[in-house]
């Protein structure tokens, strides 16, 4: 699901940008590539590099996570280093602190203003998604720039992001896209599917469901069993508002 956003945002992006993504050669003269920055490197922003790409972009792509630099550069796209890693568990960015963020900020806005369409996918499991383009950042960027936030549905990467909605602030447009796989729901079903059994298989022996507690991602992915609350955060949470069991 995440692959499909990931390359629906690039479209989105190119659709709405009033400008081509690729460098043109015509009679009238060149016209120079578009500049692309993506923001989380995660499967959606890789895929969403990878299409931009194939459009023909100029392409940044940024990450919290200085693992990513590698999977970013072998698709063709320049890694923007702000110096800032966090490295979180289970693949994900931990939430950074507020010395991090101001550096992370520092660094990128600089990016972020001299693109003409930015797609962010930056996201933090349980939480919010993290705040990384502020609406004065917006302020500077250039009238016809497009900013399509992936993480519209929790919160926005971006201040003025509205899920579901389009917002237009100083000439840049804020596209907050919701459900992106349902436009893609022949593909984004069979890969789902094809998803969900490759992680069943392993557990179901004899007809019957076993999970083996040592497997992390089987361990990580129950909520309850046997009458417990086996998800840490769940259960954390419900144990902080007292209603744990």
């Amino acid at each position: 699901q995440a692959a499909v956003g990931g390359y629906k945002a690039a479209l989105i992006a190119a659709g709405t940008l009033d400008k081509f993504f690729p460098m043109l050669t015509t009679a009238a003269g060149t016209i120079r590539p578009a500049k692309v920055l993506v923001i989380g490197a995660g499967v959606a922003g890789l895929q969403a590099i990878a299409t931009a790409r194939r459009l023909g972009a100029i392409v940044e792509g940024y990450d919290v996570r200085a693992a990513t630099r590698e999977q970013v550069e072998s698709l063709g796209a320049r890694f923007v280093d702000t110096g800032v890693s966090a490295e979180g568990t289970g693949g994900y960015a931990r939430e950074l602190t507020d010395d991090e963020k101001q550096r992370q900020q520092d660094v990128l806005e600089a990016h972020i203003v001299e693109a003409d369409a930015v797609i962010s996918t930056a996201a933090i499991p349980g939480r919010p998604a993290p705040r990384i383009i502020s609406r004065a950042i917006v302020e500077r960027m250039k009238p016809g720039a497009v900013i399509v936030d992936l993480a519209a549905e929790s919160g926005g990467n971006c201040e003025l992001t509205r899920a579901g909605e389009t917002v237009e602030s100083g000439g840049v447009r804020i596209v907050g896209p919701v459900n992106l796989p349902a436009q893609l729901a022949r593909h984004a079903s069979d890969m789902y599917a094809r998803n969900l059994f490759n992680f069943l298989k392993p557990a179901i022996q004899d007809g019957e469901l076993t999970i083996d507690w040592k497997d992390e991602v089987f361990a990580g992915s129950v909520l309850t069993h046997a009458g417990e609350i086996r998800h840490a955060p769940t259960r954390e949470r419900l144990e902080a508002r007292g209603t744990g069991s």
